[in-house]
């Protein structure tokens, strides 16, 4: 089995593609390209069902067993992935750091379509496609966003609507690559304390995006309820 460094280098490489296209503009093309990789596997990573039944099988069947796996895994995938884009300190930031975050972003949309597997939805659905994404900003984020009217609803409720809602998506896209982008702000600002020592760069890195992905994939479980059994 590859160490989290590998699977880290592996996705850092596969994203390279959809990194470049991280801009307002293109927000529902990432996002789906980030979905693609995230279900399907990029390249010769497993995708989100792959490893969903992975962790089931290790845990004897035990669904909430294998999520609680699901999310310490992808926590460690999110921490590798962050401190190899992040090596090199501010020299490799125009690239470096919206890779990172796209990087990131297949990380924790291959854990919450995992969960959601895992609990009986199905992840090809456009509905649970639009929840997936959603997850992403968070529960504070999705929270304050209903609150003041620029989403309608919670992931759950999207994902069990009775129909698609395109337009919907596209609002769903457009908040989530704005939070995405919003945290090069952040991460700019933390690493120029270490702009001198370029490893620590890394360290800094890692821990954020190890951080945000523990806070949604607690997130993505506690709202992505049980639907059905899961056929084995």
């Amino acid at each position: 089995m590859p160490t989290a460094q590998e699977v880290g280098r592996a996705i850092a490489r596969g994203i390279g593609p959809v990194a470049r296209t991280v801009n307002p503009a293109a927000a529902g093309g990432t996002l789906r390209r980030v979905l693609e990789l995230a279900i399907d596997g990029p390249g010769k990573l497993p995708g989100a069902r792959t490893v969903a039944a992975k962790h089931l099988q290790r845990h004897g069947g035990s669904v909430e067993d294998a999520i609680d796996a699901v999310v310490a895994h992808h926590v460690r995938l999110a921490s590798a992935q962050g401190f190899v884009t992040n090596l090199g300190g501010l020299a490799a930031l125009p690239v470096a750091i919206p890779a990172n975050l796209t990087g990131v972003a297949v990380v924790q949309v291959r854990m919450v379509a995992a969960i959601a597997h895992l609990r009986g939805y199905d992840v090809n659905d456009l509905r649970v496609r639009t929840a997936l994404v959603m997850c992403l900003l968070g529960g504070e984020e999705v929270a304050k966003r209903i609150g003041d009217g620029s989403l309608p609803t919670s992931p759950m409720a999207i994902a069990t609507a009775p129909v698609f809602d395109a337009a919907l998506d596209r609002q769903v896209a457009d908040a989530v690559l704005a939070d995405l982008m919003s945290r090069i702000g952040g991460k700019n600002l933390a690493l120029v304390v270490t702009r001198r020592v370029p490893l620590l760069g890394g360290g800094v890195g890692a821990v954020v995006d190890g951080m945000a992905t523990r806070q949604i994939g607690a997130y993505a479980k506690a709202e992505l309820l049980r639907r059905r059994a899961l056929a084995h």
